[in-house]
């Protein structure tokens, strides 16, 4: 149970409406069927109309009419709701990070392993590792050799990180040959890699994930990729070898980035996108063949012009 006193004093609110002596117990979504004064919801400035439908609650919200203002409600706003919700939740409705170093875990030789780590059951720690503080590994991840993880990293369950990549070369015969696998993963500090997820190791070098760097559930990074700091790789995402992404870019659900190519900075890659050339800093691409927005709408109008004429 929270005080709403605390929110104030956790966020600097713009405006503040409504009874401030209220006790929170729970936060939810937004509802206009919730019948409890003591819950925590959120709203954005697109969905402000659904305010008036709500008689019940604390509400943080980015805009506030009058008109819909409820004797039962309390209206936080700010000019960032989801934000605020955010460090809200995380200050006063999240466990504690767990600590500790499970039974059924196996640490091989020759590893470090910083202070304050959580590594979950059936966990696998290969030689030669580095576990930075703060990092937590969930069950059954299995963490390949000569892997570098920093501090406040945390990992979910069922990933492979460092396993080898795919690449292979034809011999004299005409078959195929794996081609060695001599390289390392190296995550930088605060990075999130969510659950079954792969990250494979380079042939030569290092396949990078920056500081802040957040990479979603049933991602492949492949061998050589280096990611920006403060990036984000979303669900079933395939970066394919020796990709380079820049900072603060988004890659969406279900995009794919050809091997080699190089991605800038403040990059928007749209949803299901497949990436043959390099991506300019700023710029936002969809579609396949991925084009620029603009290039790309533009094709599709002419398109629809010529099927309709």
């Amino acid at each position: 149970m929270v005080e709403v006193q605390d929110l104030i004093n956790l966020i600097n609110f713009d405006k503040i409406v409504g009874n401030k002596n209220r006790k929170v117990i729970n936060a939810i979504q937004l509802s206009s069927e919730n019948e409890n004064d003591d819950v925590l919801m959120w709203v954005s400035a697109k969905f402000a109309d659904k305010l008036k439908n709500v008689k019940h609650g604390v509400i943080i919200c980015e805009a506030l009419d009058d008109e819909i203002v409820n004797d039962n409600c309390t209206y936080l706003v700010t000019s960032q709701p989801r934000l605020a919700f955010q460090k809200i939740l995380s200050q006063f409705f999240t466990l504690p990070p767990k600590v500790g170093i499970s039974k059924t875990a196996v640490i091989e030789q020759n590893c470090v392993i910083g202070k304050n780590v959580f590594i979950g059951n059936n966990v696998i720690i290969e030689e030669n590792c580095t576990i930075g503080n703060n990092t937590s590994i969930d069950h059954n991840t299995v963490v390949k050799k000569d892997t570098i993880i920093g501090e406040n990293v945390i990992i979910g369950c069922n990933c492979t990180i460092g396993g080898v990549g795919f690449g292979y070369e034809k011999d004299e015969t005409g078959q195929f040959a794996f081609i060695p696998h001599i390289g390392n993963v190296v995550i930088g500090n605060f990075v999130e890699i969510g659950n079954n997820t792969c990250v494979d190791r380079a042939v030569l070098g290092q396949t990078i994930l920056k500081e802040n760097a957040k990479i979603d559930n049933l991602v492949h990074i492949a061998h050589g990729v280096n990611i920006g700091k403060n990036s984000l790789v979303i669900a079933n995402a395939m970066v394919a070898g020796s990709v380079i992404v820049g900072e603060n870019t988004w890659i969406a659900p279900s995009s794919s980035i050809l091997n080699q190519k190089k991605i800038g900075n403040n990059v928007t890659i749209g949803l299901s996108a497949v990436v043959v050339k390099d991506v300019k800093d700023g710029e936002t691409v969809i579609g396949s063949p991925a084009e620029e927005i603009s290039v790309a709408l533009g094709k599709k109008k002419l398109l629809n012009e010529k099927i309709y004429k």
